[in-house]
Parts: structure tokens; C-alpha cells; sequence
């Protein structure tokens, strides 16, 4: 059996859209940086409010990846 070894980063993704499109967010661009991406956890999620409605989510994630 290997072992592995995580660490965990935490960022904020964004959308006008929806939560899960602020997730899906957050990790294409920490995809583009980060190697062995293996997990996320949303730990907070708000947004703005114009009209009567939703016009902006913030969801913060923490995702985890296997560091060599």
C-alpha cells in the first residue's frame, strides 16, 4: 500500500451564474497551477443581492492535492 502525503489550499471562486459554476471556477484555475488535484470541500458560500435577487456567488473551497 503507498502512502500519500496532501496539502490544502483554500481560494475563492466566482460567478454570476450559480454556486456550483463558482466552484467549478475555483478549481479550472487552480487546476492551471496546481498538479494532483484530488478533492475539495466548500466551506463558506455568500453573494450579492441586487433587485430583489442573486447577481454574484462567492463560494471559498479548500482543495486538497498530493504533493511529491
Amino acid at each position: 500500500m503507498s502512502h500519500h502525503t496532501y496539502k490544502k489550499i483554500e481560494i475563492i471562486g466566482t460567478s454570476t451564474l450559480s454556486i456550483e459554476d463558482a466552484i467549478n471556477n475555483a478549481i479550472g484555475q487552480a487546476a492551471g497551477t496546481v498538479r494532483g488535484l484530488s478533492w475539495f470541500e466548500v466551506v463558506e458560500t455568500r453573494g450579492t443581492i441586487g433587485e430583489g435577487h442573486v447577481t454574484h456567488w462567492q463560494v471559498t473551497v479548500k482543495i486538497g492535492f498530493t504533493i511529491d
